[in-house]
């Protein structure tokens, strides 16, 4: 049986509903039976709702989304949906509103199908999903409910969000597109606030062309957001185009040597093939010894303040799980002190980093240093902190199987203001075979 969300793009699906090839309403119907089909085996969902009556919503087709149906991680705030995240300590609550990023998208014609799983608080503690390349690997950090809802077709886009690596991990480990855009960039308000210099709202998608569609409907504009202004809508930088010639940089990372050889491998045999395409000028970007360790940085930021935000909850330690009361006492050893030189730590490595990229196009790196791990395996270190603390756009790309068959991502990034040019690139890869225009299949044999 087709599937309409894996195998068409999100500007695809509105042009057929609005050239009458295919209603909204059957892409919801779509929806609600490939939840049916896979949501037993998957539990991608906290909540969903298969009688959706917003579709009947007037004059729903003509907006930019058309009803095109998506799904939530569940930390953002919604009001027809419980908003629980990933905690039996917020079971049923209800805020009576949606987050920001949610009104933007609704008010553009999507559709709601429901919130999807996240872990604990957005945190570590493995959930319920499961990895529907293979019921056995994990599927991810906390957006894992999201991803795997478009791995498996349910929906062709899901919200999430990355504090360290919870967009691009799961879209590696599930075979699906993912964008962590610039910090900034997509408002958080209505959202779990976990750490207020790393959180950042972005995407699953099944296909790498829903992307600027997706960050179009949702972004910040206009003079009331100074640094968005400047530097994206006042340099036109939203304008889809094509270069002559594109400069890219190779980064291997302080984690390169973290990374599997099938990994290192596949990363650089599609360098050297996109080093004989003309229009692609490819040099490696030597990371430099006297950087500041990112993955140290991070681990201070973000394990104070995970303190700090969910203090109130520990209070009610019997309902959290041992990893977050870990966490918390090693934030009460964590000096404000401390907490406030990592914080000017984060802006001078951001400085100099996007200073180092500041010539290039945009950069290839990994995604994940492996394909997903086995459920009770701790993930291997990676990339993704570092374009999260460094405020950049990051986008996984679904190129790659391992020895198993098991998917697994290469990563584009560039400095922060960059998002439509990496998108420019992913669309031109795409058309140029290079890169895929959808996810991973899954494969029967896994």
């Amino acid at each position: 049986m087709k599937n309409f969300f894996l195998d068409y793009s999100v500007p695809e699906l509105i042009e057929q509903i609005k050239s009458n090839k295919i209603s909204a309403k059957e892409l919801i119907d779509h929806s609600n039976q490939m939840y049916v089909e896979n949501e037993s085996n998957i539990h991608a969902w906290t909540n969903y709702n298969t009688k959706n009556k917003d579709i009947e919503s007037k004059n729903r087709v003509n907006n930019n989304l058309s009803g095109i149906p998506f799904g939530a991680k569940d930390i953002f705030n919604t009001i027809n949906f419980p908003t629980e995240m990933g905690s039996i300590i917020w079971k049923d609550f209800t805020p009576g509103n949606n987050a920001r990023v949610l009104d933007s998208l609704i008010n553009s014609g999507a559709v709601l199908m429901g919130k999807t799983v996240t872990a604990e608080f957005a945190v570590h503690e493995l959930n319920q999903t499961i990895n529907p390349h293979n019921k056995s690997k994990t599927p991810g950090t906390s957006s894992s409910g999201s991803a795997a809802a478009v791995s498996s077709g349910m929906v062709p886009f899901a919200i999430g969000s990355q504090a360290a690596g919870s967009i691009i991990r799961p879209a590696s480990f599930c075979g699906v597109w993912g964008y962590k855009p610039s910090f900034g960039l997509i408002p958080r308000t209505g959202a779990l606030k976990t750490t207020d210099s790393l959180d950042t709202v972005g995407f699953l998608a099944a296909q790498g062309k829903s992307l600027r569609t997706l960050l179009d409907n949702t972004r910040v504009r206009g003079p009331n957001y100074p640094f968005v202004y400047k530097n994206i809508d006042l340099e036109n930088s939203n304008i889809r185009f094509k270069k002559k010639t594109w400069k890219v940089g190779f980064i291997k990372t302080n984690v390169w040597d973290e990374a599997k050889p099938y990994v290192k491998d596949e990363i650089e045999k599609t360098i050297t093939k996109l080093s004989n395409q003309n229009q692609f000028n490819v040099e490696e970007v030597k990371w430099p010894k006297n950087f500041l360790d990112p993955h140290e940085i991070h681990e201070i930021i973000y394990t104070k303040s995970l303190g700090y935000y969910f203090i109130r909850e520990k209070e009610q330690s019997d309902l959290i799980s041992d990893s977050m009361l870990s966490i918390m006492e090693k934030s009460e050893k964590i000096s404000t002190e401390k907490y406030v030189a990592a914080l000017k730590s984060q802006e001078r490595f951001t400085s100099e980093l996007n200073e180092l990229l500041s010539s290039y196009d945009f950069l290839i790196t990994t995604s994940t240093s492996s394909s997903a791990p086995d459920r009770s395996n701790k993930e291997l270190k990676d990339t993704s902190l570092i374009w999260t603390l460094s405020h950049m756009p990051a986008v996984s790309v679904p190129l790659f199987r391992c020895p198993d068959k098991l998917p697994f991502g290469l990563q584009l990034i560039s400095k922060k203001w960059s998002d439509y040019k990496i998108l420019n690139a992913i669309e031109e890869l795409i058309d140029l075979e290079i890169f895929p225009k959808g996810s991973s299949e899954i494969l029967s044999d896994n």
